[in-house]
């Protein structure tokens, strides 16, 4: 067996290879091209040993050498930098590095640390492509919600009467008309008639309230100075424009996640619970993934997700705090997950109830929901059955129920 550690940057790398007796065989530095690459395959032939018996740690998994390393068979395993941060300490005391000691350094950790980490297991490709969908999906609707808050703050500064004329602010006809109409003034020497037209050409679906949209926009409403609406007016249409784009390839995106969720075999199962949704249930499949051997207890996916405190104790000390190591966007994941299930599901109602009063905040109140359910969905994965609220009603009183 051989471990090779590489300390890995966006142009080049540092290799160490080691024996099974930590003695370094070679250390080398390659450019990030397909010939460095194969520099490294080079150095493996000459040793006469396939790839599978060699054991690689880098700090990334999001790298086209780790994928030229898993498509060659190669068993690699990825250390979080904060945990090579620990391991360095170990050796020492300064905290001195180089990249060629970061190198070895991951080798010598594999070696000697390699059961307290798991290898990576490639997803289907199914899994991969709902991942990237549902990643996609979650950046195409931060932008949209950051660009309307600047849209709306620049309407609230020059044009108040244009907030909320058609309710959403992110409503096609909304933005088809601040483009047509960037400024007070353009909506002021708006006609009745004209503004009728407008509205029909935009399919409006709620012609009664076309007076009452009318007298809205006619309303009377604080104005801006006449050299701020001529600073900041050209902005307008602009914004209107770039959301109209981002609402409609969010559009897209999300239908095409809905029409690919459902050929995963695990579907059924995340769609059962109680208010995941179109998004949460997908975004749920892929970060439990396909791997049961992954999370071996619900308290691993507990912890990755963060939704489970940490534990400090030593002696009579005893502290437990909130978890910063963790996989910060499944923990959102899951307490979103978890504010929607208590619309549905009557005993996550009781539970969130029963756990505000003793809770610093609704948002920790929220994860301890979010971390129970993560225990269920846990049990739910690894036995492959969909969520039934009446059985996990019958369960939680048979545990209740006192013993004879």
């Amino acid at each position: 067996m051989y471990y090779i550690g590489i300390d890995w940057s966006s142009d080049h790398h540092n290799v160490s290879l080691q024996n099974a007796h930590g003695a370094v065989i070679s250390a080398l530095e390659f450019p990030h091209t397909l010939e460095g690459f194969q520099r490294l395959e080079q150095e493996r032939e000459k040793l006469a040993v396939p790839a599978t018996q060699c054991w690689v740690a880098i700090e990334t998994r999001h790298n086209l050498l780790v994928e030229f390393l898993l498509e060659r068979g190669y068993v690699v395993y990825v250390l979080s930098p904060r945990a090579t941060k620990s391991y360095r300490q170990r050796y020492t005391a300064s905290g001195a590095h180089t990249d060629a000691s970061d190198a070895a350094l991951l080798a010598r950790v594999l070696r000697t640390d390699h059961d307290q980490h798991q290898p990576v297991r490639p997803a289907s490709p199914l899994t991969q492509r709902l991942r990237a969908q549902v990643r996609f999906v979650e950046q195409l609707r931060r932008s949209v919600q950051r660009h309307s808050n600047q849209l709306r703050a620049l309407l609230l500064r020059i044009y108040p009467q244009a907030v909320g004329l058609f309710g959403t602010l992110t409503a096609t006809i909304n933005l088809e008309f601040l483009k047509a109409y960037p400024t007070p003034a353009a909506a002021t020497a708006l006609s009745r008639a004209a503004f009728t037209d407008f509205c029909q050409q935009q399919h409006y679906t709620c012609p009664r309230l076309i007076p009452q949209r009318y007298a809205h926009l006619l309303a009377p409403a604080p104005k801006a100075l006449p050299a701020t609406l001529h600073a900041y007016q050209g902005q307008i249409p602009v914004l209107a424009e770039l959301l109209r784009q981002q609402v409609h390839y969010h559009k897209m995106a999300q239908a095409e996640l809905t029409q690919l969720f459902p050929q995963h075999p695990d579907a059924p199962l995340f769609t059962s619970l109680p208010g995941a949704g179109d998004l949460l249930a997908p975004a749920l499949l892929v970060k439990f993934g396909e791997d049961r051997d992954r999370f071996p207890t619900p308290g691993a996916v507990q912890a990755l997700a963060g939704t489970c405190p940490a534990t400090d104790s030593s002696g009579k000390r005893k502290r437990v705090y909130f978890r910063h190591s963790c996989d910060k966007e499944f923990r959102r994941i899951a307490q979103h997950f978890a504010r929607a299930s208590v619309r549905q599901s009557g005993w996550a109602l009781a539970y969130l109830q029963a756990a505000l009063p003793v809770s610093a905040s609704p948002s920790h109140a929220y994860r301890r929901l979010a971390n129970r359910w993560l225990a269920i969905i846990w049990k739910l994965w690894q036995t492959q059955q969909p969520y039934d609220e009446g059985y996990h009603l019958r369960q939680r009183a048979a545990r209740q129920r006192p013993r004879t």
